[in-house]
């Protein structure tokens, strides 16, 4: 048994008891031999020596003079790209180009620190090359092709749950790997047993690596039951477990191969828990043995004999030894190892129907981003004129002017007059059509629009429940300097009981102040948080609308009673939420779902949460996850 092969079964619960190294040593190994094929990984940890220790161990796996370049986060479309060498050009008078860093990494690797924070426009660049392996040039008179076969270390230094990398970019990347700065320290020389003289032989085995149809089908198998939707994971997994075998010197991908590369690959993706298979529907299902004819059935001695003959004829399709497990065997396996390496929040999430999936393509809990012309993020360049303030971008400019330089002297030397002195003539010839300015990118402030149903369908103690949730939240938005808003509806009307503010003090005591009893005029209490959601968007800032209430409305818009004509004027208020694209939050109070919230929910285009008996954490908690990224 080889030494590698010895560390890896000598740990065997290495993945389910997360120690770190094992799993980080384990992936730079892969990465190193078919990184290529896999992506790359998104590594998720804070600055720290960890980090530093894998970055050093992956580089030094890779072959010498593997390009190896660091990708800033605040790099333009020309840096990623390529485009127009400024200098060479000026000098030249000829158009010159330069390659970008795309290019430069070509058959080697990027590393993107601060991940999470990947603009959309370098997210759908580094997308593209993953995907087509080629960098395509069109810009500034320049059209050119260049190869970038290569693959990315994402740098994910995130803090919060929602703030991740974009969800089309964790897609092209194999591993999704949280570095734990408190599991432990260094990794045993057992598990720093690879070296680039293996990695190096593995490299070479790849292409002889076979794999049987029945693991490729128990790998899809596995992806569709853990509610992955993409068709990338299986591919990744099945190539994590082509270079696993390589890695450790078999010709042919085999059950543990499989399990590891699941544990790896598949694990992080999961969406939901798989369903347990229906034995009694399957039994049902499968046709009843049929005994043989009489006149087909052998003599006695012929019987014994076949049963004593291990050797099948030639032409027999029987299972081999080789077939291992059974499929649907082979596919429970498989899953069983994706979850036992789910971290428990992970799978506690899972447990509980929801998806830390969902806010991927959020990037914190900002309100909505809006452009600026003086203040905020660069976000880059575009042509523009100088006027409202705006930023010119030198270089930019002189970048979209240098292809013309050798065109506009020649129109200003056949139209100058003999009298003009070529002394004036300006170097660089910069025309309106030139023009660059800078452009930023500002985070809108959130203000949270609590909406209390305070009438007599909410018992006494679901109030206080929501009360004390409100308040839990209002606390959480003084902390990220977001306003809060609160509107209690019961009795004739609803008021405004609390405007936008962020003072925590005041905030607490409109709620303690609030009173209870009465009917419930829903349509009144939609309308005025309407109301004041748009006027808090056209303060530039972004309204959340969290109503907390059961549904139940039995006073119309005109303050009369009965539950027919008030259901109706408040799923006509619901409307308007819909229509205007205001962001909303339905938190059933009920303690039991009620249909009416549900309707209401689906009629104002809201996420609808039922919260039986959940108590004020709780409810904040379910708010709190619902609202991550929104706005």
């Amino acid at each position: 048994m080889s030494p590698q092969r010895a560390a890896i079964d000598s740990a065997p619960p290495f993945l389910e008891a997360a120690p770190l190294n094992a799993e980080a040593t384990l992936v730079a190994a892969l990465l190193a031999i078919d990184g290529a094929s896999l992506g790359g990984v998104a590594l998720r940890c804070t600055a720290s020596s960890l980090r530093t220790q894998w970055l050093d161990l992956f580089h030094g796996l890779l072959p010498q003079h593997t390009p190896w370049r660091r990708l800033p986060l605040h790099a333009s479309s020309a840096a990623l790209l390529g485009g127009l060498d400024l200098t060479s050009s000026l000098q030249t008078g000829r158009v010159q180009a330069q390659s970008g860093l795309l290019a430069q990494a070509h058959q080697g690797w990027l590393v993107l620190a601060m991940a999470e924070r990947v603009p959309a426009h370098m997210a759908a660049h580094l997308c593209a090359a993953l995907d087509t392996h080629e960098v395509r040039l069109e810009r500034e008179g320049l059209t050119q092709r260049h190869p970038a076969h290569l693959a990315l270390v994402a740098l994910d230094e995130g803090m919060e749950d929602d703030e991740q990398l974009p969800a089309a970019l964790l897609d092209r990347l194999a591993f999704h790997m949280p570095l734990d700065t408190h599991a432990g320290g260094d990794a045993s020389p057992e598990q720093q047993a690879w070296q680039p003289s293996d990695i190096t032989a593995a490299r070479q085995r790849l292409a002889q690596v076979q794999v049987p149809d029945r693991i490729l089908e128990a790998l899809c198998a596995a992806s569709l039951m853990l509610g992955i939707a993409s068709l990338r994971a299986p591919l990744m997994a099945l190539r994590a477990a082509r270079a696993l075998a390589a890695l450790l010197g078999d010709t042919e991908v085999s059950q543990e191969h499989a399990t590891l590369a699941v544990r790896l690959v598949l694990a992080p993706r999961a969406t939901r828990l798989p369903e347990a298979r229906d034995q009694a529907s399957q039994e049902d299902a499968a046709p009843p043995p049929e005994s043989p004819p009489a006149e087909h059935t052998p003599p006695p001695e012929q019987t014994t004999t076949s049963e004593a003959d291990d050797t099948p004829a030639p032409g027999d399709d029987q299972p081999t030894e080789d077939a291992g497990l059974p499929q649907e065997a082979l596919e429970d396996l498989l899953v069983q190892a994706a979850l036992a390496a789910l971290p428990p929040g992970l799978l506690a999430a899972l447990k509980a129907g929801q998806s830390q999936r969902s806010q991927a393509a959020n990037a914190g809990r900002a309100g909505a981003l809006q452009k600026n012309l003086q203040r905020g993020r660069p976000i880059g360049t575009r042509r523009g004129e100088l006027r409202s303030g705006a930023r010119l971008h030198l270089l930019d400019t002189l970048r979209a002017a240098a292809p013309w330089q050798r065109w506009r002297r020649q129109q200003a030397e056949a139209a100058s007059r003999p009298k003009d002195k070529p002394g004036l003539q300006p170097r660089i010839l910069v025309q309106r059509e030139d023009f660059h300015v800078r452009q930023f990118r500002q985070s809108r402030p959130t203000t949270t629009v609590f909406v209390v149903d305070a009438s007599g369908s909410s018992a006494l103690h679901r109030l206080a429940e929501a009360k004390g949730a409100v308040e839990l939240l209002l606390a959480e938005c003084y902390v990220r300097r977001d306003r809060a808003a609160v509107v209690a509806f019961r009795g004739p009307g609803a008021e405004v009981v609390l405007p936008p503010t962020r003072s925590l003090t005041r905030a607490k005591r409109s709620l303690a102040a609030l009173p209870a009893g009465g009917g419930t005029p829903l349509a009144a209490g939609l309308e005025t948080a309407h109301q004041l959601a748009q006027q808090i968007e056209r303060q530039g800032e972004s309204p959340v609308v969290v109503l907390l209430t059961d549904g139940r409305a039995n006073l119309a818009r005109d303050g009369s009673a009965g539950r027919g004509r008030a259901t109706e004027d408040a799923l006509a208020a619901a409307r308007q939420y819909k229509l205007t694209g205001t962001t909303a939050l339905l938190i059933d109070t009920s303690a039991q779902p009620q249909a009416s919230a549900q309707t209401l929910a689906q009629t104002m285009g809201a996420s609808y949460i039922p919260l039986p008996h959940a108590g004020a954490q709780g409810l904040s908690q379910v708010v709190r996850a619902a609202t991550a990224g929104k706005g």
